[in-house]
């Protein structure tokens, strides 16, 4: 079985100079870390996770809990944590949550198991959570906003994005606008539908309930909530959805009843996850940059898990609306 030393020899530098790459890749000069992990492997080494954390005082793991893994925007936010964790020489643990993988992740962080936590998702009212951030745990919030709540936390411009829908419908003449918004214990589908709606009333327009309609961000949600939108004896002419996996129900949704994208209503999303340019799709959507999100998250634990006394950082990034083929393409 390969050895530190070993790893040393084949990488032509020093025993030391091996550790410090397992416990502080950033200490180390990147074309020497190249040489380092490429004699592991070669050799196929795999560091004692249980010696490193004794004598570091780490675990030099992360933990990540996502909301549904099934929901293509996880992926890519998982995607790019993952390879800057890699990339930082951090093990990554993943919880899928159901409500209890959150209290089970918060347990592994207390336990030592993992130096700190990046959530995806989260309800507004947690417990566990504000504990675990009052006892000086390094965790970062990513996609989620708790107002109040005293810890890094990443997000976008939610409610100015849904605004700028808004303005795109009422700019182009559409006059029988619905809605199919998330569910409103989650911030991001809260933020999402008061800046629609506000955005709406403010220019004058006030929506009919008949064409505002809620679910979960599920694709079989969006597709139910369109058929009941499109079975109105007078349906909308554009639908605002408050995630992209909703609007794409919405779009087979609309499908199944025989309405024609764009010709007949138009449908705008969320997210600008990857799914959202396939030609199959073509849909509007209002882009966050998940990836530089997820990056930045990162970042900030590991400087959380460095220095516990930093002061917390709120970053939010902006929103721009992407036009495609499901509204047609039209100015903004």
């Amino acid at each position: 079985m390969a050895t530190s030393r070993d790893v040393a020899r084949l990488a032509g530098v020093s025993q030391a100079t091996v550790s410090r790459a397992m416990s502080n890749p950033a200490s180390i000069r990147p074309g020497n870390l190249d040489l380092i992990r490429a004699a592991m492997r070669e050799l196929g080494y795999v560091p004692n996770a249980a010696a490193q954390a004794m004598k570091t005082g780490q675990a030099h793991a992360v933990g990540v809990v996502v909301a549904d893994i099934k929901n293509p925007f996880y992926p890519e936010i998982l995607d790019a944590l993952t390879k800057y964790f890699d990339g930082m020489g951090k093990r990554v643990i993943v919880w899928n949550s159901d409500g209890l993988q959150d209290k089970n992740a918060l347990e592994a962080l207390g336990q030592g198991i993992i130096d700190g936590l990046v959530f995806t998702t989260i309800n507004e009212k947690s417990p566990e959570l504000e504990r675990a951030i009052a006892a000086g745990y390094p965790i970062v919030m990513v996609n989620r906003y708790v107002a109040g709540l005293k810890s890094d936390q990443v997000r976008s411009q939610n409610v100015e994005g849904a605004g700028l829908v808004a303005d795109y419908f009422l700019n182009n003449g559409r006059e029988r606008i619905g809605c199919i918004f998330g569910p409103g214990h989650v911030s991001t589908a809260s933020e999402r539908e008061h800046g629609f709606v506000d955005r709406l009333a403010k220019r004058g327009y006030k929506m009919d309930v008949l064409c505002m309609k809620r679910g979960v961000f599920s694709h079989q949600s969006g597709l139910q909530a369109m058929r009941e939108l499109m079975a109105l004896e007078n349906p909308p002419d554009a639908v605002f959805c408050a995630n992209d996996l909703m609007a794409i129900g919405a779009l087979d949704g609309a499908r199944r009843e025989g309405i024609s994208i764009p010709a007949d209503t138009w449908v705008v999303g969320f997210d600008d996850i990857e799914m959202s340019s396939w030609d199959s799709y073509s849909l509007t959507t209002v882009r966050q940059d998940s990836q530089e999100m997820a990056r930045e998250s990162a970042r900030l634990l590991l400087q959380r898990i460095e220095d516990p006394t930093r002061p917390v950082e709120d970053i939010c990034f902006p929103a721009a609306l992407v036009i495609r083929g499901s509204t047609g393409r039209t100015a903004i």
